[in-house]
């Protein structure tokens, strides 16, 4: 066969971010022609990362809707990307993660008999409806899935106690290779309040807290506790980018709001996420994303949920689960902030989520698959050579 046509398909920036260096990636190889389709589930968010990687998408479905539902993203891809497919006949569809756009897309290339590769695979928590819906979107990926791009060792573990052993590799989390892009590009301000943060003297907590499980009770639980966290620490700031759902916008205003040293500040773009992650002096969150990056710049996570399909940090010592109620996350958090010892166990225990080169693992394996090369890449392993 001539060059090898790779679609990758994403469209809510979290994809975006882990995606971006694997296009790079597949850009510089002469026997693949990359082609990149946005559904663009999520619109305002997406086209930053786009932008700051000089990524241009050869189709856009645009299908962000106001008050969109799973369903009406699923429909809405489905149809699209049928129509996408059927033009551009690619010989393989990447998709990444867990998002609705993720399913769509993969049952999409079934539907065209296309196979499909899928980056960051095996992840599971055990609950179906905890992450929701991305525990189901995962593992319905899986099914359809040709190439499983693990990001660890027990990601694959998972696939294969699935009845999952062809086509996996282990790769490393593609996100650390976007953090060697990013972390660099910072300008050196945030362009809001938290620029006058005496970040030398000062604490700062940086927080994420969006996920649907966590609506209602559980996030009041959460808000209530960072903000006691305050009250009794006056050394501590907290920079919480709160996200633009109405619900979550509304719990932080509520609680958050107003409160002397917390600052409810707009969405970060990615360079000034990973920037914040970087100068920050401890990192709560519900987002799966942070708890592979912050570990790789050397601060403690605690995890805002009951369960994490991101195991291997808790095992390397890097991320602590910390749930969901107000007093553990209060006690968890004020120990990390007065004990030395146990902050510095945490911060310098060694990443396991990559060294900088998934994508390359990602675009040999394809080639590999394809016979385009003749060895089959080595699986990535913590501490292993590149």
């Amino acid at each position: 066969m001539g060059r090898i046509k790779v679609m990758s398909i994403f469209g809510t920036r979290p994809e975006a971010i882990k995606m971006a260096p694997l296009l790079l990636e597949l850009s510089r190889r002469d026997e693949i022609e990359s082609i990149c389709c946005l559904t663009a589930q999520h619109r305002e968010m997406l086209d930053g990362v786009m932008h700051l990687f000089d990524i241009k998408a050869q189709y856009d479905l645009n299908i962000m809707e106001p008050g969109q539902t799973l369903a009406t993203i699923t429909t809405k891809a489905l149809n699209g990307l049928g129509a996408v497919l059927e033009t551009a006949v690619p010989d393989l569809v990447l998709v990444h993660g867990d998002t609705t756009t993720t399913f769509a897309g993969a049952l999409s290339a079934f539907y065209n008999r296309i196979p499909v590769g899928h980056v960051e695979a095996g992840l599971r928590s055990g609950d179906l409806y905890s992450p929701y819906p991305e525990e189901l979107n995962r593992k319905l990926t899986s099914q359809i899935a040709a190439l499983h791009f693990a990001p660890t060792a027990r990601n694959a573990d998972n696939l294969r106690r699935e009845g999952i052993t062809d086509g996996v590799f282990v790769t490393g989390n593609t996100v650390i290779d976007a953090m060697a892009y990013t972390v660099p590009r910072f300008s050196g301000t945030f362009g809001s309040e938290i620029d006058q943060i005496d970040w030398g003297r000062r604490k700062v907590v940086a927080l994420t807290c969006h996920r649907r499980e966590n609506y209602g009770e559980p996030m009041t639980q959460i808000f209530t506790a960072v903000k006691t966290l305050v009250e009794r620490h006056s050394d501590v700031e907290v920079v919480y980018p709160v996200h633009l759902s109405p619900a979550v916008q509304g719990a932080a205003r509520s609680i958050l709001g107003g409160v002397d040293r917390i600052h409810l500040i707009h969405p970060l773009d990615t360079v000034q996420m990973h920037a914040l992650l970087s100068r920050c002096h401890l990192v709560l969150t519900d987002s799966g994303g942070i708890q592979e990056e912050a570990p790789a710049l050397g601060k403690p996570v605690l995890v805002l949920r009951r369960e994490t399909e991101r195991p291997e940090a808790c095992d390397a010592g890097t991320v602590r689960l910390a749930g969901v109620s107000g007093p553990d996350i209060l006690e968890l958090a004020e120990e990390l902030l007065t004990d030395q010892n146990a902050y510095q166990a945490m911060a310098q225990a060694v990443n396991p989520y990559g060294d900088g080169t998934a994508s390359r693992r990602i675009a040999d394996a394809i080639l590999w698959h394809f016979g385009k090369q003749s060895e089959k890449p080595a699986d990535f392993s913590p501490g292993s050579d590149r």
